[in-house]
């Protein structure tokens, strides 16, 4: 994984090369401070400029974090669970049940691969209808049990394949839907990386809407809206910047709620602490939502999502 950097990325990896050569040697202390301080002001410069572009390569970054590293470092008790009951266990979604700091809770989340193995075994992080269904199955269970749900959402869309169709793709992620807006117990909702259409939306309809600084929600990616509008999927860039897909601009709209910061660099530049930041954010808005009766929550929840998209004069 070392040596998989973006192009904007470079300069600041050429810095911190440099400074690593010089370790070790006398009488550059001087000099190693000053590249330090050169480097630093330079990520500064970098990250707080950011295109939508950019925070695109950085939401789909190979060495972002994936719901298991942040699992790992925020829970110590995971027990995952499988299967929907109907077909098989689908591997893109991950679902189980955990403690936080003595809150008992569901996670459900879409899980990328990391080498080719992994990656086709999770299929990229596209689930089939039985992924839906397992996370509706964790859904109910957590619900029957009172315990609030946190789903972690981070995938480029549902699986399109014609498998995927035959066994009623659309009526799964629509029940999907269905169930997370009237299920009776809290869920919190983080948007980790990529949260593509409604594959992403399937497992994010929830009382609170939380998204990575650098990541990304939207009905389709950049090279699908460009080769749709432009035939031209290469203008992924132009897309990306009418599509304002950022978190910044979902913060604006307010589709989501709030940000969770990274660390400077992005979220793969400090897994630790970027999974502390995730798991202070779930502390605080599970205990906030658990003081709202249920009848309120529930209509909250559909109220927040009616009004998105309407404009009022």
């Amino acid at each position: 994984m070392n040596g998989i950097w973006l192009d904007f990325e470079r300069p600041i990896i050429e810095l911190e090369k440099k400074i690593e050569e010089l370790k070790g040697l006398k009488g550059v202390d001087e000099e190693i401070k000053r590249l330090k301080t050169q480097a630093e002001k330079l990520k500064k410069s970098i990250y707080s400029n950011l295109t939508r572009w950019q925070r695109v390569q950085l939401a789909r970054h190979p060495r972002r974090p994936y719901p298991l590293d942040i699992i790992k470092l925020i829970t110590d008790d995971f027990i995952e669970l499988h299967g929907d009951r109907r077909f098989a266990d689908d591997h893109a979604i991950i679902a189980g049940i955990t403690t936080i700091d003595e809150q008992r809770l569901a996670i459900i989340a879409h899980q990328k691969g990391r080498d080719t193995k992994d990656k086709i075994k999770r299929n990229f992080g596209m689930p089939n209808p039985e992924g839906y269904r397992k996370a509706i199955r964790i859904m109910k269970l957590a619900a029957k049990f009172e315990m609030p749900v946190v789903t972690m959402v981070d995938t480029p869309g549902a699986y399109p394949g014609v498998g995927a169709e035959e066994r009623g793709q659309a009526e799964a992620i629509a029940t999907s839907l269905f169930e997370c807006s009237t299920l009776p117990t809290p869920i919190l909702v983080i948007i980790l990386g990529e949260g593509g259409s409604g594959g992403a939306l399937a497992i994010a309809v929830g009382d609170r809407i939380l998204m990575m600084e650098n990541a990304i929600y939207s009905v389709i990616t950049p090279e699908g809206c460009a080769s749709i509008l432009w035939r031209d999927a290469s203008r992924n860039k132009e897309a990306a910047e009418a599509l304002k897909m950022t978190a910044q601009d979902m913060q604006k709209m307010h589709i989501v709620d709030g940000l969770i910061p990274e660390p400077i660099g992005g979220a793969h530049m400090d897994f630790e602490m970027t999974a502390k930041n995730i798991r202070s954010a779930i502390l605080k808005n599970l205990l906030e939502l658990s003081e709202i009766p249920k009848p309120e929550l529930l209509n909250a929840r559909i109220q927040k999502f009616r009004d998105i998209g309407i404009y009022k004069s």
